[in-house]
């Protein structure tokens, strides 16, 4: 039987995590998509595209500050399975990241940081409900941390209150995330909800990110298209809310917030390849008081079940 699980990283981790954090853009967002049955070992490649507005001015007008960023990140990672819960996850990411502002672009590319996350199967539940129908339930618990191997600069931090520290390649601390995952599902169709927490950690330059939360419901539907084929569309929200970042012992204004994106995507398998996409949009955003505007975001993957 197959299982759908929205597994975060940041692991991602999601986390996948960067800098940027109040909104997801670099590696900062943990959404990585459903994916489906893990055998003993899984591996991909992902490409995640975000953007934002930042160094904004009051009520969002714009100044001769206002840059609009984009962020370009390409992973690799895996995950291995050992026994019959326990599984293993870890991500190298590549960022691109462009800036521009008043018609002057800046561009940096190179490692970003580096994680693992380890994951413990506390449920895995197989019942009848009616005739022919299965009802299946999934639940993980997990942890991990992600490595300062992303170059962190402080010279392309702005020395202001209500400046972002966003265009960077990684944070230059170590931090940790806890994540949690539960997928229900009625024959083909399924719920997922997925949560993570990232706590980071101050770095060598007397930087500190806030700490995020972020959190996934999705509804899905797997279409069989033969013995060893499937598809399922989904679509669900993503919310996330990061504290403010430390600045030197001081508060960083342009820095935390909370975001709420609508999202919709599909995910496919045919015999051992396993391809999917999802597409962002935000509903409503309160980031950094105003001074950071979310963009809309893409994923689209890659992957190899063995």
């Amino acid at each position: 039987m197959k299982k759908y699980s929205l597994i975060l990283l940041l692991l991602v981790f999601s986390s996948t995590t960067q800098a940027c954090d109040i909104c997801g853009c670099g590696a900062g967002s943990s959404y990585i998509g459903l994916l489906p049955e893990f055998s003993k070992k899984i591996f991909g490649l992902r490409y995640r595209y975000n953007s934002l507005t930042s160094h904004l001015g009051i009520n969002g007008a714009s100044t001769y500050l206002t840059t609009t960023e984009r962020y370009h990140t390409t992973e690799l990672w895996g995950s291995i399975t050992v026994g019959h819960k326990w599984r293993i996850m870890a991500t190298i990411p590549y960022n691109f990241n462009v800036k521009i502002n008043q018609g002057k672009q800046t561009s940096k590319s190179g490692i970003s940081d580096i994680s693992f996350s380890g994951f413990y199967q506390l449920l895995n539940n197989k019942t009848s409900a009616g005739k022919d129908k299965l009802l299946a339930q999934s639940l993980w618990i997990g942890a991990g941390i992600k490595l300062p191997t992303g170059k962190y600069s402080s010279a392309n931090k702005l020395n202001s209150s209500n400046a972002s520290n966003l265009f960077q390649l990684g944070t230059g601390s170590t931090d940790f995330s806890l994540q949690l995952m539960y997928d229900i599902r009625l024959q083909d169709a399924g719920i997922n909800f997925s949560s993570s927490y990232k706590i980071n950690t101050i770095n060598k330059d007397d930087y500190q990110y806030g700490n995020k939360l972020s959190s996934s419901l999705q509804t899905y539907y797997k279409f069989r298209l033969g013995k060893n084929a499937n598809i399922a569309p989904n679509i669900g929200l993503l919310y996330e809310r990061a504290s403010g970042d430390i600045d030197k012992g001081f508060p960083v204004d342009a820095s935390g917030g909370n975001i709420l994106l609508g999202m919709t995507g599909f995910e496919t398998r045919i015999n051992k390849i396993s391809l999917g996409t999802n597409y962002q949009l935000p509903l409503n955003d309160q980031l950094g008081k105003g001074f950071v505007k979310a963009g809309n975001r893409f994923m689209v993957h890659f992957s190899l079940i063995f």
